[in-house]
């Protein structure tokens, strides 16, 4: 099921609510969102939790309007997030979905091989 959502240049307050109900649907409190306007648009949601591969490391999820939702993990703030893993499917997803994709990932930890960053 997508979600009706429409982004323009101008405005990014669609993009800005749909990020937060995906935010509501996994239970997050406050502000842990930012909108990127310049395009391709994007987002990131910072996560509870860990993988459990990367325990020091933080965890969001990324969007982008023309790949959609991603897992990834921040090596340390200061590099950019490693995506472990994407959606697919519809770029825009209704926020239940998102959740529930994330959250089996996260329960389930398994990160396929393929996707391991190489610790430096």
């Amino acid at each position: 099921m997508s979600v009706d959502v429409y982004f323009d240049d101008g405005s990014v307050r669609g993009l800005r609510d749909y990020v937060r109900r995906v935010g509501r649907a996994l239970g997050l409190s406050g502000e842990c969102s930012c909108v990127e306007v310049d395009r391709p648009l994007g987002a990131y949601l910072a996560l509870d939790g860990r993988v459990p591969s990367f325990p020091n490391w933080d965890v969001a999820l990324l969007w982008r309007e023309d790949e959609g939702w991603a897992v990834a993990v921040e090596p340390d703030g200061v590099e950019e997030p490693v995506v472990l893993a994407r959606m697919g499917g519809d770029p825009v997803p209704s926020p239940h979905e998102v959740a529930r994709w994330a959250q089996d990932f996260l329960g389930d930890g398994h990160v396929p091989s393929g996707h391991l960053p190489a610790l430096v």
